[in-house]
């Protein structure tokens, strides 16, 4: 469903991500981990164009994502992105939040989007809050509203970027837990995190990235029982001391 071909990023002189050549299948739960600084949100980003690339192609469905001309506008509108940050609009409810993009870029009634919305909220947990402002949510409700915002569009793959490092510990479980039925319903997923639980229970692969590189990829069960780079090796000891 996503295939990357030598894809290369600068900052200036520094190297982002560096010839990076991979695939994610469809209906696949990846999680791209490593420490700080190692690309992983960068390339998360290059998925849906918000962040150019300077070499090489990325191919979703088959369409060179970065070709010139290519519609971005229609791309987006297939993926869903959840940010650190919950980027709800403060002004709208729960409810017009999840409405807003079917209504306006899908032409949808908003009798039609109410509806959908409603059922969204539903999946999420939070119905009963589909009145409330986000100022009136705590950060893992307006994590799981921001969930349900990109679930409106039916995206066929929901990007991840670290969606829990801006919560509280008391509330990181409520979003993994949306993330986990997800990944049961079949969604093809793409989740940077250094939640190491949710991808020894979820994922399908795991990436580990360094210096804006793949330097060991494999199933869950092989990184962590059996780690071979010694980036990898080091990363998994300061989790597990942590």
């Amino acid at each position: 469903m996503i295939v990357l071909d030598n894809v290369n990023k600068y900052y200036g002189d520094y190297h982002a991500l560096v010839g990076i050549t991979e695939r994610v299948e469809k209906n696949e739960v990846l999680v791209v981990c490593g420490p700080s600084g190692s690309g992983k949100s960068t390339l998360i980003r290059t998925l849906n164009r918000l962040e150019d690339i300077d070499g090489g192609h990325i191919a979703i469905d088959g369409r060179d994502i970065h070709a010139k001309g290519f519609d971005v506008n229609a791309l987006r509108a297939g993926i869903g992105f959840v940010f650190q940050q919950f980027n709800l609009f403060p002004h709208l409810t729960a409810l017009e939040n999840c409405m807003l993009a079917p209504v306006q870029l899908k032409r949808a009634s908003k009798a039609e989007a109410s509806e959908q919305a409603m059922a969204l909220l539903d999946q999420v947990g939070l119905a009963h809050k589909a009145d409330a402002y986000p100022d009136a949510l705590s950060g893992g409700q307006q994590q799981r509203v921001a969930i349900a915002r990109a679930l409106a569009m039916r995206p066929s793959i929901m990007l991840f970027d670290e969606p829990t490092s801006a919560l509280d510990p008391e509330m990181v479980g409520e979003v993994l837990q949306v993330m986990r039925s997800l990944a049961k319903q079949g969604m093809t997923m793409v989740c940077v995190t250094h939640e190491m639980g949710f991808a020894r229970d979820v994922a399908d692969r795991i990436w580990f990235m360094a210096e804006g590189k793949i330097l060991e990829k494999g199933a869950p069960g092989d990184f962590f029982a059996n780690p071979q780079h010694p980036r990898a090796i080091q990363f998994l000891a300061d989790r597990n001391r942590n």
